[in-house]
C-alpha cells in the first residue's frame, strides 16, 4: 500500500470545520500553481469571537515569523465581516468564500486587496480534484455547502450561502483519485450534509448517495458522516447504519441543546425526545455506535433548569465526545438581541457539560481493554478507532495505513495499544 501523498507550497493555517480542511488543500494547489511559495493564508472561522480573536492573533503571528510572505486571509470570517481584517497592516489580500475556490484569485498582481462578493449569489459548489491532504492519514470529501436553515444564534449561513450540493459522480472521481494515492477513511464534509440533495435533479438523499458511493468507489475502507441533524436521517442512511461495515459506528449529532424552550428560541428543527428517539434507534441498529454533539452552553435566556435538561441529555444519551462552546454572541443574529446570560454562569455551564462528555468519554475508553480493534495510524505514534477513540502506540505505524491493535489500557483521555502481527490493510 502507498502512503498518501502530501502536497506542498504555501503554508497555510485553518481554522474551524472539516469543510475548511478540504477547501484549505483547494487554495494550497491554486495557491502552489500561481507561484505563491512565500506565502501564509489564514482560513478562518466565524462560529465564535474567539475563533475570530484567534485568526488575528495568527494573523499577527505569521507577520512576526514571516515578514517577507504574502498573507492572505479568508474564510468564513472574511466573508462576514472583512473590515476586522482590511484594518490590519499585516494583511496582504482578503478573499471571501466564493473568491478563496478560483483559480485567478491567487494571481500574483491581485487586482484589488478585498475581494468578498455576495455568498447568496451562490447556486451551486464547484468540485475539486485533490490528490491529499498536507500532513492528514484521512481525506475529506465535500459533498455540500451552505445552509438554508436560519438558527438564531448562527452566523454561517451568512459566510456560506443557500444550501447547494456536489453531484454524485463528482464525489465519486474525487474519492477514487484519493484511494489511487493511498487514502482508505473518507469524511463527509458540509454545512449541513443532511440536506444533501435537495437542490439536485431527482433530489438524491444523503443516504442514497453514500449508498451509491460505496457501491462506486468499493476501496474506501472506512466512511465517515460529519454532523447530522437528528430529524433528517433518511431511510437509506438507517439501512447503512444497520448494515454497511464501512460506515463507522460514530454518529455526530448537531444538537446544540437538551432543552426544548431553548430549542425552540435556537429555531432548531428537532426537540429533546427526538434526540433520545435517534440514540435509541441507532443504537438498535447497530450496538456499538457512539456518539458525538455539538452543544452550547448559556444560549440567552437559558435558566438553570434548562441547563440540566442538556446535562441530562448527554448523560442519559451517553454522548462520548461532547463539543461544548459557551454561547458567543454574533452580531446581526437575533439572539444576540435576546436577555443574555452572564458570562461567568456561562463558563460555569460548559464545564459541567465538558465534565460529563468527560466521564463518558472515560466509561468508553475503559470498555474497550483488552480488545483488538481495528485503528487508522494517523501518524507513526497515535490512531483512530472505528469507534474514534484515540490511541497511542507502542511501536512505530506507517500513517494512514488501517492496524489490528491490542488495546492494553486507558488513561481516561486516550487508548494505548500494541501492535499484532496480522495487519488488516
Amino acid at each position: 500500500m502507498s502512503s498518501p501523498k502530501a502536497n506542498t507550497g504555501p503554508e497555510v493555517i485553518t481554522f474551524g470545520c472539516r469543510l475548511n480542511t478540504y477547501e484549505s488543500e483547494v487554495m494550497r494547489g491554486h495557491a502552489t500553481a500561481a507561484g505563491l511559495d512565500n506565502a501564509v493564508i489564514i482560513n478562518t472561522c466565524a462560529v465564535t469571537s474567539e475563533a475570530e480573536r484567534q485568526a488575528r492573533q495568527a494573523i499577527r503571528k505569521a507577520r512576526r515569523d514571516k515578514p517577507d510572505a504574502k498573507i492572505i486571509v479568508t474564510g468564513c470570517a472574511a466573508q462576514t465581516n472583512p473590515d476586522q481584517f482590511q484594518y490590519m497592516d499585516e494583511v496582504d489580500q482578503i478573499l471571501g468564500n466564493l473568491e478563496k475556490l478560483e483559480a485567478t484569485s491567487f494571481g500574483l498582481e491581485a487586482s484589488e486587496r478585498v475581494q468578498v462578493n455576495d455568498i447568496m449569489s451562490a447556486t451551486e459548489t464547484a468540485s475539486h480534484l485533490l490528490e491529499g491532504f498536507e500532513g492528514r492519514a484521512r481525506a475529506f470529501l465535500q459533498i455540500q455547502n451552505g445552509c438554508n436553515h436560519r438558527c438564531t444564534f448562527c452566523i454561517i449561513p451568512y459566510g456560506r450561502g443557500n444550501s447547494r450540493s456536489v453531484p454524485i459522480g463528482a464525489i465519486a472521481e474525487q474519492a477514487k483519485s484519493l484511494c489511487a494515492n493511498g487514502y482508505q477513511e473518507f469524511v463527509l464534509t458540509g454545512v449541513d450534509i443532511t440536506a444533501y440533495g435537495e437542490d439536485l435533479p431527482g433530489t438524491p438523499t444523503l443516504g442514497q448517495m453514500c449508498r451509491r458511493l460505496l457501491a462506486a468507489v468499493p476501496e474506501i475502507k472506512r466512511l465517515r458522516l460529519s454532523s447530522l441533524d437528528p430529524v433528517e436521517i433518511d431511510d437509506d442512511l438507517w439501512h447503512l447504519i444497520e448494515h454497511e461495515k464501512r460506515l463507522m459506528p460514530h454518529l455526530h449529532i448537531s444538537l446544540q441543546a437538551g432543552d426544548d424552550m431553548v430549542l425552540k428560541r435556537m429555531k432548531r428543527r428537532h426537540l429533546r425526545q427526538d434526540v433520545y428517539d435517534f440514540v435509541a434507534r441507532a443504537r438498535s441498529l447497530r450496538p456499538d455506535v457512539v456518539f458525538g454533539a455539538d452543544i452550547i452552553a448559556g444560549f440567552p435566556t437559558e435558566t438553570d433548569e434548562m441547563a440540566e435538561n442538556s446535562r441530562l441529555l448527554l448523560e442519559e444519551c451517553d454522548i462520548t465526545y461532547a463539543h461544548v462552546f459557551p454561547y458567543s454572541e454574533r452580531p446581526g443574529t437575533p439572539a444576540s438581541k435576546m436577555p443574555q446570560v452572564a458570562g461567568n454562569i456561562r463558563k460555569k455551564r460548559a464545564a459541567n457539560l465538558r465534565a460529563v462528555g468527560d466521564a463518558n468519554l472515560k466509561r468508553h475508553l475503559h470498555s474497550l481493554i483488552g480488545k483488538r480493534l481495528s485503528v487508522l495510524a494517523e501518524n507513526e505514534t497515535t490512531g483512530r478507532t472505528e469507534t474514534y477513540a484515540p490511541v497511542s502506540f507502542d511501536f512505530t505505524a506507517e500513517p494512514g495505513r488501517i492496524i489490528d491493535v491490542l488495546i492494553t489500557g486507558s488513561d481516561g483521555k486516550k487508548l494505548q495499544g500494541s501492535f499484532k502481527e496480522t495487519s488488516i490493510s
